[in-house]
Parts: C-alpha cells; sequence; structure tokens
C-alpha cells in the first residue's frame, strides 16, 4: 500500500461506536540480539530484542456480520484472517460479538526484509476486533494471540518497553528496560529486490558455545541498557549479527560495520531473518548527524538501498525518516 492510502486510512475517523473497529501496530528494523536463552525455569528458549521503528506500521479495519461465521479479506492475508478469527473467538460470549466479518489491512512495511511486516498485520487485525468489542487487550494478550495466528512473532506489541520476547512462545521472558539510550541508526536493505520467506526459513541450530555465548551478551545488553552505553549496545549488535552469519549471511556486513566505525559508529544490528541491516550511532555524539549523512551516501555508492534513519540527537528535530 501507498503512503497516500496509508494516510487516509489513518485519517478516517472509524470507531468501534459507527460498528467498525480499528487498529494500529508499528514495525521494526530487525534485532539488536537474538538467539537462545534459559528461562526463569532454566528451559532453553529463542528469544529476541528488537530494534523499534515507529514511523512505518499497519492499519487495519474491522467490520463485524452477524451474518456468517469466519473473517473474509484480501487473498493472501492468511495469517490476518486466522488472527481476526482467534480475536472474534476470545470474544465470543460477549453481548453483541460479532460472528464474523471483513478485514481490511493498510500498510506501509516493506514485506519479506525483516521489518515485521507479517506481525504488525496480525497485531492490528487483533487489536480491530477487540477495538469493535470495546476491549483493551493488554501486550502481553496480543503478544500470546500473535504468535497463534502466525507460529512466530515479533514485539511490536510491546511498545512500552524493551524485551527479551520469545517469539515461538508469546512470552516476555524479560524486561531489560524502560527504553533504549539514544540511538541514531542508518538502516538499508543488504540485498535489494531480494526476500526471505520466514515461514519457509528454517531455526537457526545453534551450538553450546554459542548458547553460552547469549547469555554473556544479553547481560551486557542489560548493563549497556542500564548506564545508557550505546558503544556497549553496538557491540552486542554486532556480536549477534556476526553469529547469524552462519545461518543467513549478508555479504556486505564486514564493509558496513567498517564504515560504520570508521565514521566513529559503535556497530551493526541486522534482521537475523531478513535483508536489513543498521549502522548504530550514539545520538548524543555531536558528530554523529554528519557521520550518518556521510554513511548513507557510501551506502547508496555500494549498490544497497537505504531504508530508514532512526533517532535525533538530544535536542535536534525529533526526527524519523524513512526511504525504501
Amino acid at each position: 500500500m501507498t503512503q497516500r492510502a496509508l494516510h487516509e486510512l489513518r485519517s478516517t475517523k472509524v470507531s468501534a461506536e459507527f460498528g467498525i473497529g480499528k487498529g494500529y501496530a508499528p514495525a521494526h528494523h530487525g534485532e539488536l540480539l537474538q538467539g537462545m536463552f534459559r528461562d526463569a525455569s532454566g528451559g532453553l528458549r529463542r528469544a529476541l530484542v528488537t530494534l523499534p521503528q515507529t514511523t512505518r506500521g499497519t492499519r487495519a479495519v474491522f467490520r463485524p456480520s452477524q451474518n456468517h461465521w469466519g473473517v473474509v479479506g484480501s487473498p493472501g492475508l492468511t495469517k490476518v484472517r486466522r488472527a481476526a478469527v482467534l480475536a472474534l473467538r476470545e470474544f465470543a460470549g460477549r453481548p453483541g460479538a460479532a460472528k464474523g466479518g471483513h478485514i481490511e489491512i493498510v500498510s506501509d512495511v516493506p514485506v519479506g526484509i525483516g521489518m515485521g511486516s507479517s506481525t504488525s498485520d496480525v497485531t492490528a487485525a487483533i487489536r480491530a476486533v477487540a477495538d469493535y468489542h470495546g476491549v483493551t487487550l493488554s501486550r502481553e494478550e496480543l503478544g500470546r494471540l500473535a504468535v497463534l495466528a502466525e507460529c512466530a512473532s515479533d514485539p511490536v506489541m510491546i511498545d512500552d518497553r524493551v524485551v527479551l520476547f520469545a517469539h515461538r512462545d508469546g512470552v516476555v521472558l524479560e524486561t531489560l528496560g524502560h527504553r533504549l539510550p539514544p540511538l541514531l541508526v542508518v538502516g538499508c536493505d543488504t540485498r535489494p529486490g531480494d526476500s526471505v520467506d520466514t515461514d519457509r526459513f528454517p531455526p537457526a541450530e545453534y551450538g553450546d558455545r554459542e548458547i553460552g555465548f547469549f547469555g554473556v551478551l544479553l547481560a551486557a545488553l542489560r548493563r549497556a541498557l542500564a548506564t545508557e552505553d550505546v558503544a556497549l549496545l553496538g557491540r552486542v549488535a554486532t556480536a549477534s549479527a556476526r553469529i547469524n552469519q552462519r545461518f543467513l549471511p549478508k555479504d556486505n556486513l564486514e564493509a558496513l560495520l567498517e564504515l560504520c566505525l570508521a565514521h566513529g559508529g559503535a556497530g551493526i544490528q541486522i534482521a537475523h531473518s531478513g535483508t536489513v541491516a543498521g549502522l548504530i550511532f550514539d545520538a548524543r555524539s555531536p558528530d554523529a548527524p554528519d557521520a550518518a549523512v556521510r554513511c548513507s551516501a557510501r551506502i547508496e555508492a555500494m549498490g544497497l538501498v537505504l531504508t530508514t534513519v532512526i533517532g535525533a540527537p538530544p535536542g535536534g528535530t525529533a526526527e524519523e525518516r524513512t526511504a525504501c
């Protein structure tokens, strides 16, 4: 969908008061850390920490029906329809609950490059059905339903804090902090025109040493958030990205990292099941804006496509520029 279409839908004044439900969910720009981690019981779970991107997202409108069961929508939106059906079941006992309905999705999140398009769609759809029924689901409940709908979800619905999220279980394993330190991230697509089918992408098979190292990285990320240490956060993200080279390599990873470090950056983050990467800078550094501009030019000269610039220096204009 186009930016214009998304804007028009965002501007549409629809609500449950008029028999329609609406929902919205943001995107992300890959992960800062992904791997396997011990939960409270000592068991191993696949989990991740995402980098939010709030200027892209999906808006959903749910139009209820009392005449037919099930949910209809555009062809190809299988997960969205499944999510809406699961949400309808949650509210089936409420007075005036819909039997079925129609779900409409408008999104400006690129598909197949690791920016959470699927989870953004699914989460927006669940919120739209909940809105029609006058219910505000908790972020954790949204995460549980999203995973039921698509088997694995990103934590775009957990937007009030930074979490380690078990993306195949729909469970928050740990809250790492209330927010990330001030970041300026120059994002790009490392394989323009290519995409990753996450439904067919096999889960990474980590070795014992890698699993042990993830625990070290998680401890470092906790410290980075507690002390607002962007340099340490960048090293954690870079280490996670390098481990993932064994499963979904990015040919330009080391070149992008070298570019970032040469301009005073902290490291590189990636989509572990996608094609995007981001050069991380400390937004509090007075040199960061110019460095971001120079790196953006070099990235385009490498034949890559810019996806976004996230963040702004303190006191500067609140800006999050999107490309693609």
